[in-house]
């Protein structure tokens, strides 16, 4: 994205959050599609359960709505969004962490066992152990690395929306997605020696 059209997406997202501000729902509702991606690949990255991740971050819109005229650097909406979406994200471990020392929580893992009847048990269990496998090499990889792994691979954000998102170029995202995969590589190919052994 060239410099011209990073001012433009700036200045268009400025008048989304005014607009916000005013009680201007359908401005918040386009926020929240430039948005919504990478919102959810952080949420990923960060519980391991996509049922979860989509939970929090209706959370993070919904508390993001209640206080849009908080946001006073109308230019930091994204980073102000992500303070809001830790927040929830921590709040809501710490319901958790109630919940489960009072007795009343059936696990995650057990819910998707009962909801997900497609695949028989084998296949279930093999394709969750996968997933965590990955998940838990991309939660390896270095901050830099993870986010924008984490962006584009298992939230589906374009490059050019986490350019915006990260305030990063074009060509500082492409150096830091082939490093990061680079390095998720290497991971899998020493994994996979160790488990030959």
């Amino acid at each position: 994205m060239n410099e011209v059209d990073a001012d433009l997406v700036r200045s268009v997202e400025r008048g989304l959050v005014l607009r916000s501000q005013a009680g201007d729902r359908r401005a918040f509702e386009e926020l929240v599609r430039r948005t919504a991606r990478g919102v959810y690949a952080r949420m990923y990255v960060e519980t391991g359960n996509r049922e979860r991740a989509e939970d929090l971050v209706q959370e993070t819109y919904l508390v993001a709505w209640r206080s849009i005229g908080q946001v006073v650097d109308v230019e930091g909406f994204r980073a102000w969004l992500t303070v809001i979406g830790k927040s929830v994200r921590i709040d809501a471990a710490r319901r958790e962490g109630r919940k489960k020392r009072a007795g009343s929580v059936v696990s995650g893992r057990a819910m998707e066992e009962v909801a997900d009847r497609g695949d028989g048990p084998a296949e279930r269990m093999e394709k969750e152990e996968e997933r965590q496998r990955v998940l838990a090499m991309v939660r390896e990889l270095p901050g830099e690395y993870r986010e924008v792994v984490a962006m584009r691979y298992l939230g589906g954000v374009d490059y050019e929306g986490i350019g915006k998102q990260l305030g990063i170029t074009n060509g500082s995202l492409r150096g830091l997605l082939n490093r990061g995969m680079a390095m998720l590589r290497e991971r899998v190919r020493i994994e996979e020696i160790g488990d030959r052994r």
